[in-house]
């Protein structure tokens, strides 16, 4: 049976016996290049990322190219005036309630006035400026991949091979494999993000730079698809939504380093367990659950997690760290959204449980991280963090509950969500406001 993978078999006379043979210090070009075929990479497409080892290992190009590919398969309606008039309106309602339910202003961009071209995207228009975020987000991710699969041919080959020129052509092509086959996965789940997310900031994740409120109306029209409410309701509630995680990632700004800080803590922990990789592997095999000659079998393992390493407790640490993360940015929202609009949308009992539903089954962005880290943010977490917000608010007030955000040593962790009058007495919050708006 063919084994998985790389090996020191890899290693040794070269792909052109008559000019390598016996020549030990030249990989096995050859069998690279069937290697990558079968996972589905053109392998000079690897050689000539492997040459240029300063760009980013996740290719804007190729994230581009499989998004847009993933997004051409379905409809795509450009933006109307009519589009973006009935955005500016949501908007505006939106921020208007949300001056009441949160102290973090609205700026310029998510407070529209008349009909800005920027006030409404297509999906192709998200998916196009979300692509340089997702690559900065993930890219330590796959470095830490990257240096994972270098060590292991480290320390697989013969010490002598290690030092010698064979692995300083081979390290830079593995890494460029590594690169592209998280650019294609990252690609593959952007491209179905943008078919879902009702706006800008609907992942919850701050991945622009520049943040504004913005809202995708043909994707606003398939969320609102069987509910039998109100269009304008459903158009209201998401621009609430949208318009609170505007503010928020507006205004704390330390929030996209902190969850990229967990990533590349994460990254960085990553060990590559060789035989165990390989017994999985032969199991797959055997049980005919992988087949090496498929391409698509291959790519359909390594998304299921077959291949994943175990988490070693640093690791655990920072999922533990990022999941706490997101499910707050999401509580939060959550909350200020029920504050604004509970009592105003006469819908809002049945589009809050129809967001829970679309959780319960697992939203794009949940699918993301559980393939890339393993990492679940279970929707019971995110009504935890909701709740948490909610008796902060009532303890404190709403400044006061906002001002949590100015400092991560202020936030919780998951054991303090239980207790939230003992967290609040252990923690102190400057009186000034005037740092965090």
């Amino acid at each position: 049976m063919t084994p998985f993978g790389f090996g020191p078999n890899d290693f040794g006379s070269g792909g052109n016996d008559d000019e390598n043979s016996g020549d030990k210090n030249l990989p096995n070009y050859q069998e690279l290049f069937a290697q990558f075929a079968n996972f589905g990479f053109n392998p000079q497409t690897l050689f000539a990322a492997a040459a240029n080892p300063g760009a980013p290992l996740i290719s804007i190009e190729t994230l581009r190219e499989i998004s847009r590919k993933f997004l051409a398969t379905g409809p795509e309606l450009p933006i109307g005036d009519q589009d973006l008039s009935k955005a500016a309106e949501a908007l505006a309602i939106a921020n208007t309630w949300l001056d009441e339910a949160t102290v973090f202003p609205a700026n310029a961009q998510s407070a529209p006035v008349g009909t800005s071209r920027n006030i409404a995207w297509s999906r192709r228009d998200w998916l196009d400026a979300s692509l340089a975020g997702w690559q900065k987000l993930l890219e330590p991710l796959a470095d830490g991949m990257a240096g994972a699969l270098t060590n292991i041919l480290n320390e697989t080959v013969d010490e002598s091979l290690a030092t010698g020129p064979a692995m300083a052509s081979i390290t830079p092509i593995m890494r460029a494999f590594m690169g592209s086959l998280i650019a294609t996965q990252l690609g593959q789940s952007v491209g179905q993000l943008a078919t879902t997310v009702t706006g800008a900031n609907d992942v919850a994740i701050p991945i622009f730079d520049q943040v504004s409120a913005r809202l995708i109306p043909q994707n606003i029209d398939l969320w609102s698809e069987g509910l039998e409410l109100p269009i304008d309701e459903v158009r209201i509630f998401l621009a609430i939504r949208e318009a609170a995680a505007a503010r928020l990632f507006t205004h704390v700004s330390w929030l996209s380093k902190y969850i990229q800080d967990a990533i590349t803590s994460y990254g960085k922990g990553i060990r590559i367990d060789v035989d165990s990789i390989q017994e999985q592997a032969q199991r797959a095999m055997e049980s005919g659950e992988l087949d090496m000659n498929n391409p698509d079998s291959i790519s359909v393992a390594i998304n299921a997690g077959l291949f994943k390493p175990e988490q070693s407790p640093t690791q655990e640490a920072a999922l533990a760290k990022l999941e706490m993360a997101l499910a707050l940015i999401e509580g939060w929202i959550d909350h200020v959204t029920t504050k604004a609009a509970g009592e105003r949308l006469p819908s809002y009992g049945a589009l809050s449980e129809s967001l829970r539903r679309r959780r319960a089954t697992k939203s794009p962005t949940q699918q993301l991280f559980a393939m890339l880290l393993g990492l679940e943010v279970s929707p019971r977490k995110m009504r935890e963090c909701a709740v948490f917000w909610f008796e902060v608010e009532s303890e404190l007030d709403l400044a006061g509950r906002d001002h949590r955000w100015e400092d991560p040593a202020l936030l919780p962790t998951a054991n303090d969500l239980g207790d939230v009058t003992k967290f609040l007495a252990s923690t102190s919050v400057p009186d000034d406001l005037s740092g965090l708006l």
